[in-house]
Order: structure tokens, then C-alpha cells, then sequence
């Protein structure tokens, strides 16, 4: 292993910081998952197993175009122009997701109600996680996490490093993945162990309505305002 430079420690720091910044200006990189978790009733770890799997594709799928640039010469503009169109199409599913979710949410909740009119006083308690179209959820957002850019990472992060080695692009591009992935994971913990603590009983039936109406503003915030 090559020394450690003081300019490579600059980069690994730069890394640390901007991928604890971005994570936590970014919402997206955490509520859905807190959202989705409270709407389909998942444990603690699978909301946690599902965000890690997501934030490692999130920042692999830029690693890799970071590097397929780096070997073939391309510009930075150009794999900037690249992630910029990534992240429109990112913004709109995600949108398009919760908006639909939101839909389906509705309808969900209007369909309990009318089942439990008409059971003259039996109810029937269901569990909105168990439901037969659980597993398909997480992989789509999985792959809207995919589609996602790390805008920092390619222009900010891995150009500055490619300067010296290749060991210092691995270094860098791990910094940055470890403390994006750990801020998503310790954001939808954090976030799932408080609500715990508030009485979500009454809003029960309509989790899935806001699950997606969430999930909607997300996505018009990252397609409109840039979040």
C-alpha cells in the first residue's frame, strides 16, 4: 500500500464531509424508507437491510460511471450532464411511485372501511406488511436508488484523487460510500425508533395513502427544487 499523503488525508476527510452532508440534505436518501417501513410493517431490519442495499447501489452505480470515465479520458461536464440526467429520471420515478402509492393507499383505505361496515361488529385485524405484494415494494425503490446519482462523487471527489493513484480513488470512493450508506442507515433508525414512541393507531388504515404522498413530495422536491 502506497503512503498516505497529506493530500490524500485532505480527500478522505473532503469524502467523509460531503457524504454526511449530502445524506442528510438529501430526504430522499432516508424518508422513503422510514415511510415505507411504517406502511408495510417491516422490522427494524428489514427497513435497515433494504436502506443498505439500496445506498450501496445508490453510490455503486456512480462509482462505476466515475470509473468508466476516469479510464476512457471523459470529461467531467460530460459525466456531470450524465448524472444531471440521471437524477431527472431518478426525481420523476420516485415521484410517479408515490404518487401511485398514494393511490393505491387510498383505495387500500377505503376498501378496509367498507369491509369493516359491513362485518356487523366482527373485525378483522389484517397487517398491511404481509400483504402479497410486499416484496415487490423494495425493489423498486432499490432500483429508483440505482438510477439515483451521487452528484458529488465523480466531479468533487473522484477527479481530485485520480490526480495521484488509483489507490486513492478506492480510498476516496469507499470514504464516501461508507458515510453515505451509515448516515442513510443510522437516519432510518433513528427516525423508525421515534416514531415507535407516537400513537399511530388511528392513522393505521391510511399509512399507505401517506406513505406515498411522502414518498410524492420527495420526488417533486429532488425534480423541482433541486433537493
Amino acid at each position: 500500500m502506497p503512503p498516505v499523503t497529506l493530500e490524500l488525508w485532505f480527500l478522505l476527510g473532503t469524502a467523509a464531509t460531503v457524504g454526511f452532508i449530502h445524506t442528510i440534505l438529501g430526504p430522499d436518501h432516508y424518508i422513503p424508507f422510514v415511510a415505507m417501513a411504517k406502511a408495510r410493517n417491516w422490522s427494524n431490519r428489514r427497513a435497515m437491510a433494504i436502506t443498505a442495499l439500496s445506498g450501496i447501489g445508490h453510490v455503486l452505480s456512480s462509482i462505476i460511471i466515475g470509473a468508466i470515465g476516469l479510464f476512457f479520458g471523459i470529461e467531467v461536464l460530460r459525466l456531470g450532464e450524465l448524472e444531471s440526467v440521471r437524477g431527472n429520471v431518478a426525481g420523476w420515478l420516485l415521484l410517479g411511485f408515490g404518487i401511485a402509492y398514494m393511490i393505491w393507499g387510498i383505495r387500500h383505505a377505503a376498501k378496509k372501511r367498507s369491509s369493516l361496515t359491513h362485518s356487523h361488529g366482527s373485525i378483522t385485524h389484517t397487517h398491511p406488511g404481509h400483504e402479497t405484494d410486499s416484496n415487490i415494494t423494495p425493489w423498486v425503490i432499490f432500483t429508483i436508488f440505482v438510477l439515483g446519482p451521487c452528484e458529488p462523487l465523480i466531479p468533487v471527489l473522484m477527479y481530485p484523487a485520480a490526480r495521484a493513484d488509483a489507490f486513492s480513488v478506492f480510498a476516496v470512493a469507499m470514504t464516501f460510500s461508507l458515510f453515505t450508506v451509515g448516515t442513510m442507515l443510522a437516519l432510518v433508525y433513528a427516525s423508525l425508533r421515534g416514531l415507535a414512541f407516537l400513537p399511530q393507531k388511528k392513522m393505521e388504515r391510511y399509512s399507505h395513502a401517506l406513505a406515498g404522498f411522502v414518498i410524492a413530495v420527495c420526488g417533486a422536491g429532488i425534480q423541482f427544487l433541486g433537493l
